[in-house]
């Protein structure tokens, strides 16, 4: 295996065990805005799946201006990995009914239907993983990784 592919495991082990991550939009003024969410699905390092309500602040900015960042951390061994790309919001029925937990309800009381319900979707571009003093840039092609 090459040094990028063990440093591409290494990046994809780390964003599986982590059920939180780190989202970072842009605000109006082009800050850098960063929220906490839990992830719901991923597929491999290239797609990211998080619940969000539609009438956030963070699915307005997504829906303006989709640049975004993600990034996943291991606090006990101080690993990281910071994925850039683009965030889009979807309404799909499928996805919705496919992701509802039970408990949801709590924040959509209509349920799977409920119009302030909504799946923000991170698509990775680019990685940067680091841990143990290495620090290694990779990029992520949609048909692999």
């Amino acid at each position: 295996m090459t040094e990028n592919g063990e440093i591409i495991d290494k990046a994809l082990s780390l964003a599986t065990r982590c059920g939180l991550g780190e989202l970072g939009t842009l605000s109006e003024a082009g800050s850098p805005q960063i929220k906490c969410m839990m992830k719901t699905r991923q597929d491999g390092l290239k797609t990211f799946w998080f619940c969000s309500n539609t009438s956030s602040k963070r699915v307005a900015r997504i829906m303006e201006d989709g640049r975004a960042c993600l990034y996943f951390f291991d606090p006990a061994n101080f690993e990281g990995l910071l994925l850039e790309g683009r965030a889009s919001v979807t309404r799909e029925e499928g996805l919705l009914h496919d992701f509802w937990q039970e408990g949801m309800e709590r924040y959509y009381p209509a349920g799977p239907d409920d119009p302030d319900y909504c799946i923000v979707v991170f698509h990775s571009e680019r990685g940067n993983y680091y841990h143990g003093m290495i620090n290694r840039d990779f990029e992520i092609k949609q048909g692999e990784i």
